[in-house]
């Protein structure tokens, strides 16, 4: 019986275990032009024993950028601050991919240069409010990409994604969920076009197709992989039939020959039918009442999953296979120290050596 603490090859890669750190923004991007720190190399280092690290979003591109003080990786000043994060991860004997990540419609205009607003692919504005230095403000309407700015989105997705290789990461994660860019093309409420980028489900999942054969063309595919959240209503997203696009999309990535694909379930049905679509890894963080634990693990014994990601409970615990194993205790996450703000609740959550 496969078990979580068993190694895995993907698509090349060797993996000590089946546990995966999940992407998770912590808005630390103090650096100049926006860049990681020093204390950004220690926080994923101390996470090294994860069989499979994914960072936090990186935007490709200045109008990518959603929130303060989030990295990017469309500058050599970005370049070589993230490889600073991956030589002292790779020095603890881990794997890391980066997560690319454009946020389209969610975020305030004031992050942006010379009077840019947002993009998305129809001028849809997103419900409720934005955290800003200035306090929360409301979003405001994105502005429509022409066809020629789609095409050149995609073309800064590869950018950005040789620029994560040349900054030393074992691949590139793209950022398909929780209501950003790939996601507001996937979603009917967000993507009204009617060209080539919209209408049918199989025109809505073409952005999300092209980015990662753009990629994957780029780096290679068993470099670059995709996470995206089926029916996750986060930044007013509404897919109230997730499962005709979504099949249709994990048929399109395994064609392409993907390194992984990471879900957020929402529901074990499609988690079922996309695990059967898609012929490569298959990395599940589950649908829980709280955090993912180490019940989940179960779900690599029984077949579900390939591989399993935590979330709040690796940033808690940096050394969390441990942990599992060995059934616990766990350190509690902080949520007040989730985002912004310094090493406290970032770099001093104590390992059990400790």
């Amino acid at each position: 019986m496969t078990t979580a603490f068993d190694p895995i090859n993907l698509s090349g890669l060797h993996l000590a275990n089946r546990i995966a750190m999940s992407p998770m923004g912590r808005a630390r991007a103090f650096g100049p032009g926006n860049t990681p720190t020093d204390s950004t190399a220690t926080y994923y280092a101390q996470r090294a024993t994860a069989g499979l690290i994914v960072t936090e979003g990186s935007q490709p591109s200045v109008v990518g950028q959603g929130f303060p003080a989030t990295p990017g990786l469309h500058s050599a000043q970005q370049v070589a601050a993230w490889r600073r994060v991956t030589e002292a991860v790779h020095a603890k004997g881990g794997k890391i991919f980066a997560q690319i990540s454009h946020v389209g419609r969610i975020g305030d205009p004031a992050l942006l240069p010379d009077g840019q607003v947002h993009v998305a692919p129809s001028a849809v504005a997103a419900p409720g409010q934005v955290f800003t230095l200035d306090g929360m403000k409301d979003f405001v309407a994105p502005r429509e990409l022409t066809s020629a700015e789609v095409r050149q989105t995609i073309a800064e997705f590869a950018a950005a994604a040789r620029n994560g290789m040349e900054a030393g990461f074992d691949g590139i994660e793209l950022h398909g969920a929780y209501g950003y860019l790939i996601h507001q093309f996937l979603a009917p409420n967000t993507n009204l076009r009617t060209d080539e980028w919209g209408g049918s489900a199989e025109g809505r999942i073409r952005f999300a197709v092209e980015v990662a054969s753009a990629v994957a063309a780029e780096i290679g595919a068993h470099h670059t992989a995709m996470r995206i959240s089926p029916g996750t209503p986060y930044n007013g997203i509404e897919e109230p039939e997730p499962a005709p696009t979504y099949t249709a999309l994990a048929r399109r990535l395994s064609e392409l020959g993907l390194a992984y694909l990471h879900v957020v379930e929402t529901s074990r049905e499609l988690t079922n039918i996309l695990r059967k679509e898609f012929s490569g890894t298959f990395i599940l963080n589950p649908a829980t009442d709280g955090f993912t634990s180490a019940d989940d693990l179960a779900l690599i014994e029984n077949g579900t999953a390939d591989m399993i990601s935590f979330g709040a409970l690796f940033l808690a615990n940096p050394d969390l296979p441990a942990r599992l194993k060995a059934g616990g205790p766990y350190n509690s996450p902080n949520e007040t120290t989730y985002y912004g703000g310094g090493d406290k609740g970032y770099i001093d959550y104590p390992a059990l050596a400790d």
